[in-house]
């Protein structure tokens, strides 16, 4: 088939240099180099079967073309593009930090004898030390006024207090994501809107209204809507991806809370039974 289409195409060539030739009968040979020329400009254009039209609209030209409003709006959506990727880089990052000091806690904080051997067990900027050392420091200053507050439930609300603060961490930012993800499409429409309005606009000026100066402009237009759903599909998808690890990072948090409570909970009491004892022996001493 292809050999088919090479013959068919310098058989068009030939014809048409042989029409350049009878045209002109005042020459009594032809041009050798012309009609060369002719059968190499003929011979791809008619095996490949199309043209190639240069685009004059597109991206780049949206961008030279667009006023003050129209390059404000597609830096905004390249500034919302580059917040979320960072967004979602950088929590990610949190994340897997996060998941290695779950793993470090689980190894080394409960082989310890006592909590605050355990606590110093942790690395400094561990989340997990800073629950475990709030606990414990719970447990040395509850007096005075606190000494009012059942130990038990003010050990419980420290530990949780030290857990909303880890979490809000964790949830920092994603505000953002979501931000972006329910406004970006918005603002591409706004873009397109605006870049039709005065493409109408100047083709009314001008009084042409065909369909090359119609389609070409309103379709340039359309960019600004690609690239804000391009802006806030990956923006929503990184919300909803890091909130369920962020759920499963918290789940983890309050079991080691949960645990810690009871520790010290039971340290608490071992140490009371202690004292009790060492006053009795003191007693019958």
């Amino acid at each position: 088939m292809t050999y088919l289409k090479k013959i068919h195409a310098y058989a068009i060539a030939f014809c048409l240099a042989a029409s350049a030739f009878t045209a002109t009968p005042a020459l009594a040979e032809p041009n050798q180099d012309a009609v060369q020329q002719v059968v190499q400009a003929a011979a791809p254009a008619a095996v490949n079967g199309k043209q190639t039209v240069d685009n004059p609209y597109g991206l780049t030209a949206l961008w030279k073309g667009g006023d003050f409003i129209a390059k404000a709006t597609l830096a905004i959506l390249v500034l919302m593009s580059v917040g979320s990727w960072y967004v979602i880089i950088t929590k990610l990052a949190d994340q897997h930090i996060l998941n290695k000091q779950a793993k470090n806690a689980s190894k080394s904080f409960w082989a310890a004898g006592e909590v605050e051997q355990a606590v110093e067990t942790l690395e400094a900027t561990s989340a997990y030390r800073f629950i475990a050392k709030s606990g414990a420091d719970a447990k040395i200053h509850h007096r005075g006024l606190l000494g009012y507050i059942d130990f038990n439930d003010w050990i419980q609300l420290s530990i949780q207090r030290s857990i909303e603060k880890v979490q809000n961490r964790l949830q920092d930012k994603l505000a953002y994501l979501a931000t972006v993800g329910s406004t970006a499409p918005f603002v591409g429409l706004f873009g397109t809107v605006w870049g039709i309005y005065h493409a109408l606009t100047a083709i009314g000026i001008a009084g042409q209204a065909s369909i090359d100066k119609v389609a070409g402009p309103v379709g340039e237009s359309l960019i600004m809507t690609a690239i804000g759903l391009a802006v806030a599909v990956p923006a929503v998808l990184g919300y909803n991806w890091l909130v369920r690890r962020n759920k499963i990072a918290l789940e983890q948090l309050r079991s080691f809370g949960a645990d810690l409570h009871a520790v010290l909970l039971g340290s608490a009491a071992a140490n009371k039974d202690g004292q009790d004892a060492n006053v009795a022996r003191s007693i019958h001493a």
